[in-house]
């Protein structure tokens, strides 16, 4: 199906009205169809000082809208060494203390290890690999999924070291954001540095403060709270605005780059474009591996090898729609609301970033507006 003027037309209202309504500082949006990209628009400023314009250039954190470019190395690393997400980690990974996970386990958050009871920084991947490697799981293999928010990136990382002998990031560089032209970096170089904006903390509504999840993760020793702390360090919105958090390569919230990047990345995740990702590759990252409640997040998910899908009921309508109406649409939202996603039906990728966060763990009204808007006539 072709997107229409008039539904792209619609897209850009709600962008603009975020800003007169939302508060809105700067922000991008990337829209891409079967190859072509149909919005590129960015506006507003850097920073609340006024002092750089935003463009569709400007590089911001997108925190763990990473998440889905880095399983998608992960898997391209596996590729290429013949093996699959069906392989066992321990294959890979000696000292994986989950015996008989795959991949694909790991990458669906089935293996129980967003906790770490040793304390590890995050800077720090081998005092980060070591804690996983000493961490009983905290729960059975095959009984359920919770989000790993930040250990997902050494148990990632450590991975593609073993099999490339390069950091994850730097893999991503070499065999999909080269060969792609994607300003997406999870290690951004210094070079780079002065395109990025200024991230700004989001404020709590009544909503958030009612919802079990924030409850749980502003209370000191529940599992959600200890999950978000594990590993320690870049718990604080400044440090996200500091270059060491940029140029670190954190393969769970470190990524750094342009919503027309993103929105690329997944026109190649859902073989609209030519590209380095094999059909296993994608077939893996399309695919459903755990769904349900989810222990960390405290509400219904759904995981493919890295990405997620939108939850459904009963009878079989989705709970949400993030990722819009289709069936088979896949993504993953970031901190405070930059979201990425493709969609294999219709050929459509979409993606927007912004520096003027919410205090949400999913995407927002600012960002929600749009995709119902690119949906609408679907």
């Amino acid at each position: 199906m072709a997107v229409s003027p008039s539904v792209l037309g619609k897209v850009l209202d709600c962008f603009e009205r975020n800003f007169r309504d939302r508060g809105e500082l700067g922000a991008s949006i990337s829209i891409w169809w079967d190859g072509m990209e149909l919005i590129s628009h960015g506006h507003g400023w850097c920073e609340r000082e006024q002092l750089r314009p935003w463009t569709v250039e400007t590089l911001v954190p997108v925190y763990s809208a990473t998440k889905v470019p880095a399983a998608a190395t992960l898997l391209l690393a596996l590729d290429h060494h013949g093996l699959s997400a069906q392989t066992p980690v321990r294959e890979v990974w000696s000292k994986f203390p989950v015996a008989g996970a795959t991949f694909s386990q790991l990458l669906s958050h089935q293996c129980g290890l967003a906790i770490l009871d040793q304390p590890a920084n995050v800077f720090e991947h081998d005092e980060v690999v070591s804690a996983i490697e000493a961490q009983a799981p905290a729960w059975n293999l095959g009984e359920g999924h919770g989000y790993h928010p930040r250990t997902f990136g050494a148990l990632t990382d450590e991975v593609v070291r073993r099999l490339t002998g390069r950091t994850l990031g730097r893999y991503w560089c070499d065999k999909i954001a080269d060969p792609l032209g994607l300003d997406f970096w999870i290690g951004l170089p210094e070079s780079e540095w002065p395109r990025v904006a200024r991230l700004y903390p989001g404020k709590a509504s009544k909503d958030d403060l009612a919802d079990a999840f924030y409850q749980q993760l502003t209370t000191a020793g529940t599992f959600t709270r200890r999950a978000f702390a594990s590993p320690r360090g870049l718990h604080a919105i400044h440090e996200m605005n500091e270059s060491r958090a940029w140029a670190a390569g954190l393969p769970a919230l470190g990524g750094v780059g342009t919503a027309s990047a993103i929105a690329k990345f997944y026109q190649a995740a859902i073989g609209a474009i030519d590209s380095p990702l094999s059909s296993a590759v994608r077939l893996a990252l399309a695919s459903i591996q755990s769904s349900g409640e989810d222990r960390v997040l405290l509400r219904p998910t759904v995981f493919t090898c890295g990405a997620q899908q939108d939850p459904r009921d009963e009878s079989g309508v989705k709970i949400r729609q993030i990722y819009g109406s289709s069936d088979s649409a896949f993504g993953h939202p970031g901190a405070g609301g930059s979201h990425g996603f493709g969609d294999p039906e219709t050929g459509i990728s979409f993606a927007y970033v912004m520096n003027q966060m919410d205090l949400s763990v999913m995407p927002g009204a600012k960002c929600m507006e749009m995709v119902g808007a690119l949906f609408s006539e679907i």
